[in-house]
């Protein structure tokens, strides 16, 4: 709770990364438009219909999170691991619902917009 409430983690003696995250966070962009898409990402994973969109939305936050615990903040690897695999594991739990984004146009639907067999 203590990580949400205070931000990153910054060193006494900050480096070049300590001083980039010190900026953002006086611009306010890490404070109020990410706090605002992950609840929004979050409360759209409570509706079934909406939760494969709010995974998505999820998805690269969720691995930025780990890039940052990875190379950074090595002592919050306990969150970032865990955030990062629920993630791909409900990505995995939604293929079928992502499956036809990815699937190749198929014979009828192309024939059906094209005004159907008896076209041109």
């Amino acid at each position: 709770m203590g990580f949400a409430m205070r931000g990153y983690p910054v060193d006494q003696t900050p480096d070049e990364v300590g001083q980039f995250m010190i900026a953002l966070e006086k611009t306010g962009y890490l404070i109020f438009w990410v706090g605002l898409f992950k609840t929004l990402a979050g409360g759209l994973m409570f509706l079934p219909r909406t939760a494969p969109l709010a995974i998505l939305m999820a998805l690269p936050y969720a691995f930025n999170i780990l890039l940052y615990v990875t190379f950074f903040a090595h002592k919050y690897l306990v969150v970032g691991l865990p955030d990062f695999a629920a993630c791909a594991f409900l990505l995995y739990c939604y293929i079928d619902w992502y499956r036809p984004i990815f699937a190749g146009p198929t014979g009828t639907a192309t024939n059906e917009l094209a005004g159907g067999e008896g076209a041109l």
